[in-house]
């Protein structure tokens, strides 16, 4: 068999996984690259990081029904880039996986108002699990974000006329407060202009008494 001595590039933010005769053999890194075609072969693989959004539904302790909307971000490890490309043949379908068993362990012991307190916890969960269960595929996590949590309409309409609730009955205490801090000031008022009233009409009777 005739053997063929080829150039091969690879962009930049990607590396090659070199095969001979279909064993890995090496990691080839940007720019051009000799493969002594058909034993050997490369396939490139990007190592630039991709993000992938998950969205998860499941209920929380009040039993409302809540959506969470989870961004990943991962690339692969330059250096292991092997382990990605044999030993993981779906990575998506995997992190999705561990997104959803993160949040659905956690969510059903929080409250709704909870929940939307938690983004933060909840994502620092999610990125520690999904990397400690990519680690050994070569998969980095960058970051983990909660971007978003939308609750069932008629729970978000209920929550809105609650709220609304609570807002007529504070501005209702402090318009009951204003009137009643107005209502001591003209009394207060009315007292002292009695006072001073009442003072003047003693000096004045004092002044008529002095004068006889």
């Amino acid at each position: 068999m005739s053997q063929t001595l080829c150039l091969v590039c690879i962009d930049t933010g990607e590396v090659g996984i070199n095969q001979l005769f279909g064993k890995f053999s090496g990691i080839s890194n940007p720019g051009l690259n000799l493969v002594c075609w058909p034993f050997q072969t490369v396939t490139n693989v990007s190592t630039k990081i991709q993000q992938l959004e998950v969205e998860t539904t499941t209920k929380t302790k009040d039993n409302v029904t809540l959506t969470v909307k989870a961004n990943i971000q991962i690339a692969v490890n330059p250096m292991r880039a092997e382990q990605y490309v044999f030993k993981l043949s779906d990575p998506h379908r995997q992190i999705t996986a561990h997104v959803h068993d993160t949040i659905r362990s956690t969510l059903p012991y929080l409250t709704l108002d909870e929940a939307f307190e938690s983004k933060e916890r909840m994502a620092a969960e999610i990125k520690a699990k999904v990397s400690a269960s990519m680690e050994e595929y070569a998969l980095v996590v960058h970051s983990a974000l909660v971007t978003d949590m939308i609750a069932d309409a008629n729970v978000l309409r209920a929550m809105n006329e609650i709220n609304a609730a609570r807002r007529h009955r504070v501005a209702a205490v402090d318009q009951a407060e204003a009137e009643k801090n107005l209502r001591v000031k003209e009394s207060e008022a009315a007292a002292e202009a009695q006072e001073l009233s009442g003072k003047g009409t003693a000096r004045m009777r004092q002044a008529i008494t002095e004068g006889f």
